[in-house]
């Protein structure tokens, strides 16, 4: 049986469904429950990046995807914390950048795939989670989020803790460049992400960590 890349998924049926007229994705809406569950994240975030609310009856839940136990891709599918939101304005931001970018995200506790499903207390602040192979992603997708709502106190440490710096340097000027494969025969085969900083010229690559 093939092995699903993730990464590779979301991308495939991302672009799929941006070239599809918006009377076919609402049709294919209707049909969400018999969709697999990449699809199924890949169309939710086509119906809010275009505006577009699915049949009530068939409104999703989309369930976050599980490779089998033993894939290779298991660790990547993990969920990593992003950031923290502290209102439903700033939900609404980060989940605008993530869409736009392709990038399937959970929100709070009850796993939300929308700002507006959110059932979390935003003044606690709302964790945003997504699949580790696409932390890099995300954090590029977040470099133009602008929160209004972040407290005083937490602000600078949620900053950082959403940038990647370069080792040499520190400097946070830093280039996602590409995700490269692990070696087939390496004890660690996990994918790794080659930077670049923009300031120094550094280049490294990392298990895509930001590193303190």
């Amino acid at each position: 049986m093939d092995i699903i890349n993730p990464a590779e998924a979301w991308r495939e049926l991302a672009e799929r469904y941006r070239r599809m007229s918006d009377e076919e994705i609402l049709n294919l809406a209707r049909q969400i429950s018999e969709l697999t569950d990449f699809a199924r994240q890949a169309l939710t975030s086509e119906l809010s990046h275009r505006g577009l609310k699915p049949p009530p009856a068939e409104a999703p839940a989309a369930p976050r995807p599980e490779p089998p136990p033993d894939s290779p891709y298991a660790e990547d599918c993990e969920l990593a914390d992003l950031c923290k939101v502290w209102s439903r304005a700033d939900a609404q931001q980060v989940q605008t950048l993530l869409d736009r970018a392709g990038i399937p995200f959970y929100m709070g506790e009850e796993k939300a795939v929308r700002a507006d499903a959110v059932t979390s207390s935003f003044p606690n602040g709302v964790a945003v989670q997504v699949m580790s192979v696409g932390l890099p992603y995300a954090y590029r997708a977040l470099q133009e989020y602008q929160p209004a709502d972040e407290p005083v106190h937490g602000a600078e440490d949620e900053c950082c803790s959403c940038e990647e710096h370069c080792p040499k340097c520190h400097s946070t000027e830093v280039i996602f460049q590409e995700l490269l494969p692990g070696a087939p025969s390496a004890k660690d085969s996990s994918p790794k992400f080659q930077w670049l900083c923009d300031e120094c010229g550094h280049q490294w690559e990392d298990d895509g960590i930001v590193q303190d």
